[in-house]
């Protein structure tokens, strides 16, 4: 039987091929052992006069360290040559390829400090190959939206407390609370608790009840706060784990009751097609075979 789609063929022989050298056990290692040497080689480039003396020796070692990405990255693109689309809906192909790409923009190269800039971006391509790295990642982005809350009620406990401190405070003690911006500076300062007791001594000399003061805030902003901050990091990395658990089962267990428009049906459609492609390719080949091994209709058995 002919093959009506030649091209698509070998597209799909193209990324059989690049998913073989892709998912092979050493490849993820060598690529990791890569990025450490070019976070190497940057450490050392800091080092004036040493970068001097085997300049040549590192702009060789920095180009193969190129050479070597943008062949993973051609890796991993051939291995998506059947569904492109997959490749560009992975964040992480997206990052990389941007890092990797920038090296070859013209005005990049040019710029000393922004290719520098870039170069180190490298080094957080190692949260790809360290799960639990990747898992921390997911979990500060998820986290920031509960953390910008955070931190509006943070600024409004502060603002609220540095008034109060000026009006109470701003002529006994004009050095910490002459102002509102020295005010705010001081309890600041103050909500690590670091110089909290100094802060409450001096504080006594004045009135006691900036004992009061500094308790309900040391309660407020120390305490509360910084246990709600801890809550949204805790909840962002379960929520994390759990989409980080949800992409490792997706190819092995795909959801029966999932809409068509999912993510993942195009790849679930071109992997139905495949399937059928070889079920018909086996069906023509046993009918074949059984046609002839077959003896001819109204041929006689003795004939």
């Amino acid at each position: 039987m002919a093959d009506p789609k030649p091209a698509g063929r070998g597209r799909m022989k193209l990324a059989a091929r690049c998913r073989v050298a892709t998912e092979a056990p050493g490849f993820a290692l060598a690529v990791f052992c890569v990025i450490l040497f070019n976070a190497a080689l940057m450490g050392v480039e800091t080092y004036s006069g040493f970068a001097r003396e085997h300049r040549a020796a590192l702009e060789a070692a920095e180009y193969c360290c190129l050479a070597l990405f943008t062949l993973e990255m051609l890796l991993r693109a051939g291995a998506c040559a059947d569904r492109p689309k997959a490749f560009f809906r992975d964040p992480w192909n997206l990052f990389d390829l941007l890092v990797v790409a920038s090296a070859f923009v013209p005005l990049v190269r040019e710029n000393t400090t922004l290719l520098r800039l870039l170069r180190l971006a490298r080094v957080l391509r190692t949260a790809r190959f360290l799960p639990h790295l990747r898992i921390l990642l997911i979990a500060v982005g998820r986290s920031l939206p509960g953390t910008a809350s955070f931190l509006f009620v943070g600024a409004l406990v502060l603002y609220v407390y540095a008034m109060v401190g000026w009006v109470c405070f701003a002529d006994s003690d004009p050095q910490h609370f002459g102002s509102l911006g020295r005010a705010a500076l001081t309890l600041f300062l103050l909500t690590t608790l670091d110089g909290l007791t100094d802060a409450v001594r001096a504080g006594l000399q004045i009135s006691r009840l900036t004992l009061v003061y500094y308790a309900s805030y040391a309660l407020f902003a120390s305490f509360v706060l910084v246990n709600v901050l801890i809550g949204v990091v805790l909840n962002s990395l379960d929520e994390a784990r759990e989409m980080e658990d949800e992409a490792h089962r997706a190819p092995t267990t795909p959801d029966p009751g999932a809409e068509p428009g999912g993510a993942d049906v195009r790849d679930r459609i071109a992997t139905a097609r495949r399937a059928l492609d070889e079920i018909e390719a086996s069906l023509a080949t046993a009918t074949a075979d059984g046609r002839a091994g077959r003896p001819l209709e109204g041929a006689h058995p003795g004939a």
